[in-house]
């Protein structure tokens, strides 16, 4: 069975890729077509483009994690398989311009999960298992995913396989991976991947996971804004645009305009406010 690392450009994921060798490592980038996010590295940009064979304007997620990708990749000695899907804008327009948002969760699947299962389906043949970043303190979140696997231990994607001969899609359920969660199994904790990464030399973001994700707190998001406000204004520009909103409780042109009493500092967020992804 060929091995998987997925990789998402934080730190508890690529503790994984190097630590733990697999045959494969994979990471999929979500890109936007904003050009006011336009990543602005012109020579870096074009390397991404070459290597995910496709337009890179920029990312919905802080311009360093390209930089934690290229990192690692040198760090471990192995390739790293760069893979996309459409854009953000181009998934929402797909969805008819409804917006994902806590009950309509979509962009995981169709940003990240799907890419990589076609990716898989393309170029592995027979059963994978997928090694996920999932902490020792994290295994309700892996209870959640083997309780969605099928009788052989696998996890199931529908995924486009070709087209009819009238034009429409072909689409296939396809076993996409075994999960695997070897942080758990080493009974492994946030302090101890923190620790590791002290003195290595990979870059990081702030935060990683797309800078306007609704899973974010308020106020996260109003950071964020300090930290990437064309990435935040974007988000708002969709909300404009489409006429609905991420989150239910404030939009995001509301959020940016919010003026704090107090100043909000970097120390007073962590991972637990930044809006899982699902990998």
């Amino acid at each position: 069975m060929k091995s998987i690392n997925s990789l998402s450009g934080g730190k508890t994921s690529s503790y994984i890729a190097a630590n733990y060798p697999a045959d494969y490592d994979v990471f999929s980038l979500v890109r936007v077509d904003d050009p006011s996010c336009k990543f602005k590295d012109e020579k870096v940009r074009q390397l991404v483009e070459d290597r995910i064979q496709a337009p890179f304007i920029g990312t919905a997620e802080m311009d360093t994690i390209v930089y934690t990708m290229l990192d690692l990749e040198q760090y471990i000695g192995r390739p790293i398989t760069w893979i996309t899907g459409p854009t953000f804008e181009q998934v929402i327009k797909n969805k008819g311009g409804y917006l994902p948002n806590k009950i309509t969760r979509y962009c995981t699947t169709e940003l990240k999960t799907i890419p990589i299962a076609e990716w898989r389906y393309k170029n592995i043949e027979g059963p994978a298992s997928m090694r996920f970043g999932y902490r020792a303190n994290e295994k309700g979140r892996a209870k959640r995913m083997l309780e969605k696997t099928n009788a052989n231990g696998m996890t199931e994607v529908k995924i486009k396989v070709g087209k009819h001969k009238d034009g429409r899609n072909k689409w296939k359920s396809i076993e996409y991976c075994k999960p695997d969660f070897p942080l758990i199994e080493a009974n492994l904790f946030k302090d101890s991947i923190e620790q590791y990464w002290q003195d290595k030399p990979v870059r990081f973001a702030y935060m990683n996971n797309c800078v306007g994700c609704w899973w974010r707190s308020p106020l996260l998001l109003k950071k964020m804004h300090q930290k990437e406000p064309a990435k935040i204004e974007s988000f708002a520009a969709l909300e404009e645009e489409y006429g609905n909103t991420f989150r239910s409780d404030v939009t995001y042109n509301q959020l940016i305009k919010w003026k704090p009493q107090i100043e909000l500092f970097d120390e007073e967020f962590n991972e637990c406010d930044s809006g899982y992804c699902g990998l």
